[in-house]
């Protein structure tokens, strides 16, 4: 399988010519090649995560694409057939089998209401979380996905949460709330925390590439 990352919290998942979105949002440059496309993954409804335009322009290349989310994202998302799944839900679409994990989003404020979400994790190999910091329980993890910057998280607890996950890979995720020096501070930090468990860090950039 190939990984790209693209911007802030978007990725897309290939093997053999199929391809996974996972969380195209509206930090993240307009997707205009999905061909190919099986399956959408959007963790939950906040539009970092996903937006009509973005979800639109890969359903109109792929009209048979299967959308998956939590009830919050089925609401939000209405003009769009999500198929609604829950944490201890599988499914396998094409040659990805996705496992789901969590239910909640982390807190923001206690002024700001807490929505559904969900982690994904795709052939029990590649582990992204959304906006929380469930750990998938017995999981022996090959890539996470790790947040680099958010208003619902600080440094100390992506790093706690990577060295409880124990992965043989990271990379930084949900970083486009950063500047470069930010972006730097980060990946020294969540490298560090990688390397605790013995894994690699691997800091891609939007565009970069990793085979797993």
């Amino acid at each position: 399988m190939r990984l790209t990352k693209l911007e802030h919290a978007a990725l897309v998942i290939e093997d053999s010519g199929n391809k996974l979105f996972i969380d195209p949002g509206k930090f993240t440059t307009p997707i205009t090649e999905s061909a190919g496309a099986v399956a959408v993954v959007i963790t939950h409804q906040h539009d970092d995560h996903w937006t009509p335009e973005q979800l639109g322009r890969i359903v109109e290349a792929n009209p048979e694409v299967r959308i998956f989310g939590p009830a919050g994202v089925a609401t939000a998302a209405s003009g769009f057939p999500i198929e609604t799944i829950a944490a201890g839900d599988e499914v396998t679409v094409g040659p990805f089998r996705l496992r789901f994990f969590g239910g909640r989003h982390a807190l923001i404020h206690s002024s700001i209401p807490i929505v559904d979400n969900l982690g994904v994790l795709v052939n029990d190999r590649l582990y992204y979380a959304g906006d929380s910091f469930t750990v998938p329980e017995g999981v022996d993890v090959e890539v996470l996905a790790a947040p680099a910057g958010a208003p619902w998280m600080k440094i100390a607890e992506s790093m706690d949460y990577v060295m409880a996950v124990t992965p043989r890979r990271a990379f930084p995720t949900h970083e486009m709330v950063l500047s470069q020096a930010g972006k730097a501070l980060s990946n020294a930090r969540l490298g560090w925390a990688t390397e605790q468990g013995g894994g690699e860090y691997v800091p891609l950039e939007p565009g970069d590439t990793l085979d797993f």
